[in-house]
């Protein structure tokens, strides 16, 4: 059975983003790059991915992507409908009246979906966020592998915004890097 698995990078006060989405206040370092490209390089945008030189990179943990219409804004916002074309997307949301690209598919109802998704064939299904979707879809997750950056952000897009919801994982596994990033996964208890 496939796992959905909450891949986000998280500040030391629980932002994913900021008030208005950015994330470029994270310190990225070329080590953590190069880290990331080796075991993740799925989780970089198709258009990423090529500017970096590893377009034909095969998915090593995600052949699938469910992810909020906050996260998909910013693709939409540079005329990007599919950011992810090297995996399945699913956009969720309930105000986006369609999307013209046939490598995407528009979903209203999140839990149904991932429920389906889970009993399919494939590699994981990476939930990208944002926080609300994270909270709403909390009872499905399998794993956390938080990407923890050394900066506090002080308000801006909760990691999981949907009530209170006490949910224990386990620390399975941590990887740290020099610059202070660091990466740790967790399986649901």
């Amino acid at each position: 059975m496939r796992k959905l698995v909450y891949y986000v990078g998280i500040s030391l006060d629980g932002y994913i983003a900021g008030p208005g989405g950015e994330i470029d206040f994270y310190p990225v370092s070329d080590e953590f790059m190069t880290w990331m490209s080796e075991h993740y390089p799925e989780t970089l945008p198709t258009h990423v991915r090529k500017h970096l030189g590893f377009d034909d990179a095969p998915n090593k943990a995600f052949d699938t992507l469910v992810m909020g219409l906050g996260t998909y804004q910013p693709a939409l916002d540079i005329n990007i409908s599919s950011p992810y074309g090297h995996m399945k997307q699913y956009i969720v949301s309930k105000s986006l009246p369609g999307i013209d690209d046939p490598a995407v598919t528009l979903v209203r109802d999140p839990l149904p979906l991932v429920r389906e998704l889970k009993q399919g064939e494939g590699l994981d299904i990476w939930l990208a966020g944002g926080g609300k979707l994270a909270g709403s879809l909390l009872p499905e997750v399998d794993q956390l592998v938080i990407k923890r950056y050394p900066v506090m952000a002080g308000t801006g897009v909760l990691a999981v915004d949907g009530g209170f919801q006490p949910t224990q994982f386990t620390p399975t596994e941590q990887v740290s890097f020099a610059n202070g990033v660091s990466v740790t996964w967790f399986d649901r208890k």
